[in-house]
């Protein structure tokens, strides 16, 4: 393009995770996109079982494919070139550019993970080829010292990569002015002089009782104040990263019906709930471990998961399947979505130990399917009709099960290309399917609600999306030197 700038980048590194780095580059892209740039975002390895199907083929983050809608722009596998999906405490599947290339324990990948470092730096090449600035998110903190030989993830990016970088401290959860002036205590020199300022997140009051605190930072580091972000309640209606927000989720009350799901170890893509969380007439649990299923809900969604045998055992750990199935014999409903629907039939087989130690294991018996994990793994965007509602319905499927039998012979779907997906029992309590995504559909959501006497709000969850992206990019405007940040990645 004629008279076009060179292309820039500048990255949002935080003091630790969850101080809001995902929610904050998805504002800044689309605040820059509104200011007419092209905007491409990057994180270079992420760590999270909520991830998003490209129409490539491919699957990234969550968080970076909603980065990629704030940028109006189709999620691309170079937005987020390593992906690490945790299965077990120790150990993660491992994602390059989109597609599985094996599991690795933490302390392997940790000495393999350098090698890594080109394709990171090739897929960060083609997107600078195609925008005026990239921003990139780090992962974690750039004060984990221990883990920065091989760092891909923070600041041996931004070196190798040669990108100016912010730092964002979260005041919400204390101790903001250590952690930031810590984390420059702990960096070596040329990478402190690589971070260009900080800005603080997550401030709750009056701003001006924190000049001070500023002052503070900026006399202990050098680094230049950009700004202090206020409290960004809008990230409620936003899909978040990972399971991480979990932790802090609280429960809607006040609906008609009462929606429970157990957060299983190995939780994946809960973001499924999202549009039913906004729904008022819907009162949404998600039940921690601990906890038993609430016995007066109306229906019970099992959700997905990364692990679905290990996830069943914990879900039997837990009293859960005796909750479950007295819910059922009450006459309750039960979904279950992509691993959840695997759980509902009478049995799941992993000879070739994808998931886990090869094994299998039985089923909660609420559908008559059987379901065997083995490969290829199924990624790709999906359209069809619900059937017991014949509403359209739009979402992914993400996958390496193989499921069949009796019920499948009543579909939960039939997709656009002819082919079904999922089951559902004789008298349709019991449903399942593998694409995620259900309740995003506006006019599937009402009609769902309808069956089970609930009204629907009759908003749209997409412009909800919208719009929380748009109110997340004025307060950013209003709150950072937007213009320095510009200048800073110039």
């Amino acid at each position: 393009m004629a008279g076009r700038m060179p292309p820039r980048a500048i990255m949002l590194q935080g003091t630790g995770s969850d101080v809001g780095k995902s929610l904050l580059v998805a504002g800044l892209c689309r605040a820059l996109v509104r200011r007419g740039l092209a905007v491409r975002p990057f994180k270079p390895q992420n760590m999270s079982n909520n991830a998003a199907v490209t129409a490539d083929g491919g699957e990234i983050g969550r968080a970076q494919a909603l980065q990629a809608r704030a940028c109006a722009v189709a999620p691309s596998v170079h937005m987020n070139p390593v992906l690490l999906k945790p299965q077990s405490e120790v150990g993660s599947q491992v994602v390059v550019r989109g597609q599985v290339v094996g599991t690795a324990k933490a302390g392997d990948y940790q000495s393999r993970k350098g090698q890594l470092l080109p394709t990171v730096l090739d897929s960060f090449a083609r997107l600078k080829a195609e925008a005026d600035i990239v921003v990139v998110e780090g992962a974690g903190s750039p004060a984990e010292v221990n883990l920065r030989a091989g760092d891909i993830a923070n600041m041996g990016f931004a070196t190798a990569a040669d990108v100016p970088v912010l730092l964002v401290g979260d005041i919400d959860r204390g101790g903001v002015i250590a952690s930031l002036v810590g984390t420059h205590a702990l960096l070596p020199a040329d990478e402190q002089a690589r971070v260009k300022g900080f800005l603080i997140n997550k401030f709750r009051g009056d701003v001006r009782l924190f000049d001070s605190g500023l002052s503070i930072i900026a006399d202990r580091t050098g680094w230049r104040s950009f700004g202090v972000v206020p409290w960004l309640g809008e990230a409620a209606l936003l899909p978040a990263e990972d399971a991480v927000a979990l932790d802090t989720w609280k429960a809607k009350a006040g609906g008609r019906l009462k929606v429970a799901v157990p957060m299983l170890s190995r939780i994946a893509n809960f973001d499924d709930f999202d549009p039913l969380a906004q729904e008022p007439d819907v009162a949404l649990t998600m039940v921690p471990r601990g906890q038993p299923l609430p016995g007066d809900a109306d229906l019970i969604i099992l959700p997905g998961t990364k692990a679905t045998i290990a996830d069943l055992a914990v879900l039997r750990a837990q009293g859960w399947d005796v909750d479950l199935l007295a819910h059922w014999r009450r006459g309750g409903r039960v979904l279950g979505i992509c691993g959840g629907y695997q759980m509902l039939g009478r049995r799941i087989a992993d000879p070739e130990g994808i998931e886990g130690p090869p094994g299998e294991a039985a089923g909660l018996g609420l559908l008559d399917v059987e379901t065997v994990l083995k490969g290829p793994k199924v990624l790709e965007e999906a359209q069809g009709t619900e059937h017991s509602t014949g509403a359209a319905v739009a979402g992914y499927e993400m996958h390496m099960g193989r499921t069949d039998g009796p019920d499948r012979a009543r579909p939960m779907l039939t997709l656009a290309d002819g082919q079904t997906d999922g089951a559902m029992s004789a008298d349709g309590r019991a449903l399942g399917c593998y694409l995620h995504g259900l309740f995003t559909a506006d006019g599937f959501r009402a009609a769902f609600l309808r069956q089970l006497g609930a009204a629907t709000s009759g908003a749209s969850y997409q412009d909800t999306v919208e719009r929380a992206l748009d109110s997340v990019a004025d307060r950013l405007e209003a709150h950072l030197d937007v213009d320095g940040l510009l200048a800073v990645a110039g």
